[in-house]
């Protein structure tokens, strides 16, 4: 990511941050409309996995300038991700949700620039995400 995407993505995230329960409410809300199946690897009570999720983006948001940091803490959530059930192909349905989310409740502000850098910082994250849960199925074949 260049730093001016990394700046996208961190004011941006900054205007959701205020809203955050509204925010990850409509984010759930799309994945299980777009993704039902998806519905079932997580709890009826969704408050705590909404405080989890904005929680997890804001590390991730403010760790995009130190990645060295970042990626061991993003391949260990992949390898948990993975003993939930997660499977490769929820990633892009969970790109898809992140960015209609983010699109209707930035509005104006979720510019074409915004929207490619919050593209590549999730593609990143996802595939790091991906690649613990490889590392994970690995250490259970070992």
């Amino acid at each position: 990511m260049t730093p001016d995407q990394i700046t996208l993505v961190e004011t941006s995230f900054a205007h959701a941050l205020p809203v955050a329960d509204v925010v990850a409410t409509l984010f759930y809300n799309r994945l299980f409309e777009i993704a039902p199946e998806v519905r079932a690897l997580f709890s009826e009570d969704m408050r705590e996995q909404r405080r989890n999720l904005m929680q997890m983006l804001n590390v991730t948001v403010h760790g995009l300038s130190n990645l060295d940091r970042l990626v061991p803490m993003v391949e260990a959530l992949g390898r948990r991700h993975a003993g939930y059930g997660v499977q490769a192909t929820h990633y892009q349905v969970v790109g898809a949700a992140l960015l209609w989310t983010l699109d209707h409740s930035l509005g104006a502000l979720f510019t074409p620039e915004v929207e490619d850098a919050w593209t590549v910082a999730y593609t990143l994250l996802a595939g790091t995400m991906q690649a613990g849960a490889v590392q994970a199925s690995v250490a259970l074949v070992a």
